[in-house]
């Protein structure tokens, strides 16, 4: 009776070995997770200080003192301003022609087959899969003969080049999970189709548009190398003004300059979480 007491009181191996291994994976996943934060924190912060920072030289632990003089000097500078003044004016400009451009072929892409669709499918994500600097140069040669160099125009195809994947694949998703019944009942109901569309296709596809055309602002917004290359330096964006300001301006003034840029970013994103969590980015790559 005793030895059967010792050996219900000591735990089995097994449920030892069991739980080492939770304990280890848990370490080493708690570990990549600090790693992952500070991965992703880590140049946010540094930016945050540097921001407000006068100075901040090796060896110091801490900056050298406080101020928000470098904010002065970025609202104050007439380059830069303009710069904010131009991704403003680009990036809707962009999603406007990109909509129009993209949204019929998504809902093509969706309700209809036709040959080579899959095809044109594969194709358009393709294309965003490769450096795109090789794309811009051929482009650049192609701008030259057109005269399209160092203008509006050119820049926008540009641009919009870079969205075409987001606002065909995302919205082409969003068609295809309407409900074709609603639609039959709909029309059985005396509707036309140009009405049946606008009263229950399109609201019904609207969430994963807007997400669409969230994605599509941010690409146009971020847009560096492109812009650079064929608008600079008469059109010069937010982000291609990020190549003068590392070279010519103090560490601070970029650093300004950067959380700027982000703002807009990260607010979109925040506004389109919802629906970026509920799936609609997602399912905007699952067309069949």
């Amino acid at each position: 009776m005793a030895e059967a007491t010792i050996e219900r009181a000591v735990p089995p191996v097994a449920d030892t070995s069991r739980a080492v291994r939770r304990a280890v994976s848990g370490a080493v996943a708690t570990i990549f997770a600090l790693a992952l934060a500070i991965f992703i924190i880590g140049p946010l912060a540094w930016l945050a200080v540097h921001a407000f920072a006068k100075s901040w030289t090796y060896p110091n632990l801490f900056p050298d003192g406080w101020t928000l003089h470098w904010w002065s000097v970025v609202s104050q500078d007439h380059a830069l301003g303009v710069a904010v003044q131009n991704s403003l004016f680009f990036a809707p400009i962009t999603v406007l022609a990109s909509a129009v451009v993209c949204l019929p072929a998504a809902y093509a892409f969706a309700r209809f087959s036709f040959p080579g669709r899959r095809f044109f499918l594969i194709g358009l994500f393709a294309a965003n899969a490769f450096p795109k600097m090789g794309l811009f140069v051929s482009l650049a040669a192609l701008f030259y003969a057109l005269n399209l160099m160092n203008t509006i125009l050119g820049i926008l195809i540009v641009h919009v080049l870079g969205t075409v994947v987001f606002m065909t694949w995302i919205p082409a998703a969003a068609f295809a999970a309407v409900p074709r019944s609603l639609e039959e009942a709909a029309r059985d109901a005396g509707a036309s189709k140009l009405r049946t569309f606008f009263s229950v296709t399109l609201p019904m596809a609207l969430p994963g548009i807007l997400v669409a055309a969230i994605m599509s602002f941010l690409a146009s917004f971020d847009e560096a190398q492109g812009t650079y290359l064929v608008g600079a330096p008469d059109y010069m964006t937010m982000p291609t003004e990020m190549y003068s300001l590392v070279l010519n301006y103090p560490t601070q003034v970029a650093a300004v300059f950067s959380i700027l840029l982000a703002i807009p970013s990260v607010a979109l994103l925040l506004a389109a979480q919802k629906h970026i969590v509920g799936g609609q980015l997602a399912e905007g790559f699952q067309i069949k």
